[in-house]
């Protein structure tokens, strides 16, 4: 079974939105967890505009589930006087997703180039690695680009999934081929796969029958605007039926 993993940025963002802690970040997580979400998932970004360094570190003792840790390992934070690496390195998360996000983006738009970071990447990946830390490489559907990704030595990659997310409603047999493409590709190199963005109730379903190996899948956005018609409990009982 593919397993679901809940990303709560949107719920940090709320709490932001206002000082305080309401909605309580970490509460939410656990309560997910007792929903029966498989992960957690958690994007900081250097700003801080939603989850903060803090969060990420105050979670992990509370879930008892697998705990992803997401960004850009070139990130800094503007808070704390260490950066990502050193975040999930303190952590020691069950996985992290490698993105690369440009400073001041409003979410994550792209899958690395893994030819021009190839360098790069396998020493991040190796300095996890060593730390006993899954690591996955965020990717668009590109098959040279995944091949790539398998000789920095990473354990998975995660497909980008907007444009199948976009394409869907004008037709979705044809928005899933090059995923379909991908994921296959990600298998013969010995690949574990995830998925993530803009994945939701209307789609969800119909990527997993076609990718039924898919490891696991990150969902936040759609997830959490969800809840506020169903609640939580409901909305995740909704998504973990498509994943039947």
């Amino acid at each position: 079974m593919t397993k679901l993993s809940v990303n709560i940025n949107k719920v940090a963002t709320i709490r932001n939105a206002r000082g305080g802690n309401t909605p309580d970040v970490l509460k939410f997580a656990v309560d997910c967890e007792r929903f029966g979400a498989q992960g957690i998932t958690v994007h900081p970004r250097p700003d801080e505009r939603h989850i903060r360094y803090a969060d990420a570190l105050a979670i992990k003792p509370l879930i008892g589930v697998e705990y992803n840790i997401e960004g850009n390992p070139k990130g800094i934070s503007k808070s704390r006087p260490y950066g990502f690496i050193d975040l999930v390195k303190e952590i020691k998360p069950a996985q992290v997703t490698l993105v690369p996000d440009a400073e001041g983006v409003l979410t994550s738009n792209a899958g690395w180039d893994t030819v021009k970071n190839q360098d790069y990447l396998k020493d991040v990946v190796k300095e996890f690695k060593a730390c006993g830390i899954r690591v996955s490489i965020f990717i668009d559907a590109n098959p040279k680009m995944i091949e790539m990704a398998a000789k920095t030595g990473t354990n998975r990659v995660e497909l980008y999934t907007e444009s199948y997310a976009s394409h869907y409603a004008g037709g979705r047999e044809e928005a899933i081929a090059p995923f379909v493409e991908a994921a296959r590709v990600a298998r013969d190199c010995g690949l574990g796969l995830n998925a993530g963005h803009d994945l939701s109730l209307e789609n969800l379903d119909y990527f997993h029958q076609q990718i039924p190996w898919c490891d696991e899948v990150s969902i936040g956005h759609a997830l959490i605007s969800d809840a506020l018609y169903l609640g939580i409990e409901e909305t995740i009982h909704c998504y973990l039926a498509c994943l039947k």
